[in-house]
């Protein structure tokens, strides 16, 4: 259940766990017991969403009234990324396997030794 915010006339706001279905009902104010409407006077916290999701709405955010420039896209991306490539450089490297399930790459430098 959701916390929602609500705000007495004589008290102040106050905090309280309701369901969802009731988010629009007025609470009684835990101390006076009048009816308070419900108001928003924090921003939601988003503390628990992972920072692939954070990063995915401050995109959001940002592209709805303010695109990335060229120099901005260019600074998140660096030299030889390969993840918006075209042609060559996005072309996947040549690979054999053995029977055994081996993986060899003709195309690498044979004298070093990868790990």
């Amino acid at each position: 259940m959701p916390v929602y915010e609500y705000l007495c006339d004589d008290c102040g706001p106050f905090k309280d766990l309701r369901p969802m279905s009731e988010c629009d009902d007025p609470q009684a104010c835990p101390h006076c017991e009048a009816m308070a409407p419900r108001v928003i006077l924090t921003a939601p916290n988003f503390f628990c969403i992972p920072s692939e999701t954070r990063k995915a709405h401050a995109v959001n955010e940002r592209s709805s009234h303010a695109p990335q420039t060229l120099a901005q896209y260019k600074a998140s991306h660096g030299p030889g990324c390969g993840c918006c490539a075209t042609g060559k450089t996005k072309q996947a490297r040549l690979m054999t396997k053995t029977k055994s399930g081996a993986k060899g790459f003709p195309t690498a430098r044979p004298w070093m030794i990868s790990h």
